[in-house]
Order: C-alpha cells, then sequence, then structure tokens
C-alpha cells in the first residue's frame, strides 16, 4: 500500500545538518559545526560550475550502492549566504554523494591518507577540513576526475 511505502522509505530517510552540491554527475556532503563555512563552501563551488543539492539540512537515503541526497521540501533551491541573506538558486533534485568533507576536523598532513566514512550502511570518501582558500578548487577537480592514490 502507499501508506507502507512512505513508511518504509521514512525509515531509510536520515535528515543530516550539512550542506551538498552536485557538479560532473558527482555529489558532495558538506559536514561540520553551525558556522564552520559548510553554506559557504557550497556556494564558491556553485561560482566554479557546481549546482545546488541541500542547503543546511540534506535528506539522505539509500538507493542500492548509491547513498542519495536531496532538499526537504521546505528548503529546494534555497542558501543561506551570511551578511546578504537567503538566496534562490537552481536546485540539482535528487543526487548521488560521492564524497564528504567534514569542516569540523582539521587536516594535519599535506598529502593525507585514504579516509571514508560511513552513511546508511556505505562507505564515501572523506576529507577534512577546514575551510581554506583553496578547499573549493581541490574539491571541484576531485569531483571531476577523482583522486591518484
Amino acid at each position: 500500500t502507499r501508506r507502507q511505502k512512505e513508511s518504509d522509505m521514512a525509515a531509510e530517510t536520515e535528515t543530516v545538518h550539512a550542506s551538498a552540491v552536485v557538479m560532473g554527475g558527482r555529489g558532495l556532503l558538506v559536514t561540520g559545526p553551525s558556522g564552520s563555512g559548510k553554506s559557504a563552501l557550497c556556494l564558491s563551488l556553485m561560482g566554479r560550475g557546481a549546482v545546488l543539492v541541500a542547503d543546511d539540512r540534506v535528506r539522505l537515503w539509500r538507493d542500492g550502492d548509491r547513498l542519495m541526497a536531496d532538499a526537504p521540501a521546505s528548503l529546494v533551491g534555497l542558501i543561506e549566504a551570511r551578511v546578504v541573506g537567503i538566496l534562490r538558486a537552481d536546485a540539482a533534485g535528487p543526487s548521488p554523494i560521492d564524497l564528504i568533507v567534514d569542516l569540523g576536523l582539521v587536516e594535519d598532513q599535506r598529502l593525507p591518507p585514504w579516509r571514508t566514512r560511513e552513511v546508511l550502511g556505505l562507505q564515501r570518501p572523506l576529507v577534512f577540513g577546514p575551510l581554506t582558500p583553496h578547499l573549493d578548487a581541490a574539491l571541484r577537480q576531485y569531483m571531476l576526475a577523482g583522486r591518484a592514490g
């Protein structure tokens, strides 16, 4: 029944405090504490061609081996820009998440080891922050071409 399908979907969906964008068919989930720069990083990536999936809250679910993301209905196409306000943006709609960056964790290695984070039983590559002037360019390249080693 429809009610059972909606119940099953709700059981498999998790909403997290994060932001997400997609570029070149690959999605980035940006996590971290309030004020760490999640929206700022996504805005910067959007300036480099990324499309907004969600800002502030991200709905996550599994579709087989894919981790999927979308915005809650009330936040579709909206992103916060501190000292400017809430901005409208094109919304990508449901998108796969292929990479996670955590702006609450500090990378202390020039060439960090391969890291992953488990979300809904799926492992995804993980990059530590914090937000730095070159992080958006590095993440754009990662999404478009991957990481060597």
